[in-house]
């Protein structure tokens, strides 16, 4: 034991050396990368630096430093970030306006005793009901964007006392057992059959099929309890739905008594150009989720928040029925979420977000317009964006192409065919020109590569 005891403690003291220095020596940047693909390969995943092609090479980039727009690697190579951490990084990498009050925090408290009141959390809850459309009132937090969609589809079974899910083709949730259920690609579902048994899958963007299924379900004595729907769909690749999508689904919920759920972790918090996505159809879910950018791209926070008519007698009664977790809305996590709710209405980043959306998406076109065989389509809202291309092989050439020339994006549902372009909201004008000139670049180099 006094082995691995001391040379676990050498073993610490070196890595808590480089954190706490100012500077690297060449020395320590060769260790670390060296050390950080041994690490990767014996004590993560052998196939992690593989599967992320870009970087799996003897000299990895080693992310070490970040602010605003871009990361700089160990060498303090600038990438510009155009993959946003999907979608973490909309106020940009740590924002100082967000910063400032997390690390005020940290000097006060960072977590919370489990058992007295720790106001930050009813602050922040009572923000996030003024933000939210509509009569959405009770707020349960959480850490990431899984566990946020677990409590949801709780929610829904306590509220109706239904027990069937209605979810989507191409629908992503999270990996949690509950939200890969509610999935809709094979990929991630396949391996850990059979999963939750009462949830049906209907074709996304189609509410006659939506109400079918329900229909069908309660006809033959099966209840309901909840629709899990994105506003947009985000890993099946940015696939929008028709207008009025979103209401009908509203409408076909009241009338048989089902919750309407509505994932907003990607689409919310200003990324599409609005607060929240689903108030561009002017609809309010019964249950909603959050996460991703609403901690500032400094700390992981997520959650729910809900309709009163959702939060029952049994709610009041055990408050913590729900969930339990942890760490869910620590002080230090609701620092980060208020300041940054501050900071997007003080700036109006849903404005910023569609101002630059609406830029990109008039570049993207041109460049579509000139190589129609190469980008067969572009859509997006806000700066939630999606490249479509021949095929993968295509799609990661120019993902590829774009890495090489200190660009950072990546394709949709493990696949490279659809490639988004999730940048923060931060991001300046010249610097998008400058991923257009880039990405122009790697467009015209795979179009030689694959003959097209």
């Amino acid at each position: 034991m006094a082995a691995y005891k001391d040379a676990a403690l050498k073993e610490a003291k070196k890595v808590l050396s480089f954190i706490e220095k100012p500077a690297l020596t060449e020395d320590d940047k060769k260790m670390i990368v060296k050390e950080s693909i041994e690490n990767f390969n014996q004590n993560v995943n052998p196939g992690w630096l593989e599967y992320r092609k870009s970087m799996s090479t003897d000299n990895a980039c080693v992310e070490w430093t970040d602010t605003e727009e871009h990361f700089t690697d160990l060498y303090g190579n600038d990438f510009i970030d155009c993959l946003g951490g999907f979608g973490i990084y909309t106020c940009g990498h740590r924002n100082p306006e967000i910063l400032k009050y997390v690390k005020a925090q940290l000097d006060r408290y960072a977590l919370h005793s489990q058992e007295l009141v720790d106001p930050l959390r009813g602050y922040l809850a009572k923000l996030v009901a003024m933000i939210t459309p509509g009569d959405l009132q009770y707020c349960f937090f959480t850490n990431g964007g899984a566990e946020a969609v677990e409590m949801a589809l709780k929610l829904a079974r306590l509220s109706t006392g239904g027990r069937y899910y209605i979810s989507t083709v191409g629908a992503f949730h999270g990996k949690s057992y509950g939200a890969i259920s509610m999935g809709g690609k094979a990929a991630y579902r396949e391996d850990y059959l059979p999963m939750i048994q009462q949830v049906q899958h209907v074709a996304y963007g189609d509410a006659d099929a939506m109400e079918a299924a329900i229909k069908n379900l309660h006809t033959v004595g099966e209840k309901v309890c909840g629709v899990i729907l994105e506003p947009i769909q985000g890993e099946a690749g940015v696939i929008i739905p028709p207008a009025g999508y979103l209401k009908k689904v509203r409408e076909i919920c009241d009338k048989y008594g089902v919750a309407m759920i509505l994932d907003e972790i990607q689409t919310g918090m200003g990324r599409t150009g609005t607060m929240w996505r689903c108030e561009a159809e002017g609809v309010t879910p019964d249950i909603m989720t959050y996460g991703k950018a609403f901690g500032g791209g400094i700390m992981p926070i997520t959650g729910i928040i809900a309709r009163p008519n959702m939060w029952g007698q049994k709610l009041i009664d055990n408050p913590w029925l729900l969930g339990s977790p942890t760490f869910g809305g620590s002080p230090l996590a609701c620092s980060a979420a208020i300041a940054t709710i501050g900071y997007m209405l003080e700036n109006d980043i849903p404005q910023m977000c569609k101002e630059k959306g609406d830029y990109f998406m008039e570049k993207l076109n041109g460049l579509k317009a000139k190589y129609p065989t190469m980008l067969k389509d572009i859509r997006g809202a806000g700066l939630l964006i999606c490249m479509d291309f021949p095929a993968a092989e295509v799609g990661y050439a120019v993902v590829k192409g774009l890495f090489s020339r200190h660009v950072m994006t990546s394709g949709t549902l493990v696949n490279a065919k659809a490639v988004r372009i999730e940048p923060p909201a931060v991001i300046k004008y010249e610097t998008i020109d400058i991923v257009i000139e880039k990405l122009e670049e790697s467009i015209i180099d795979a179009k030689k590569e694959f003959k097209l």
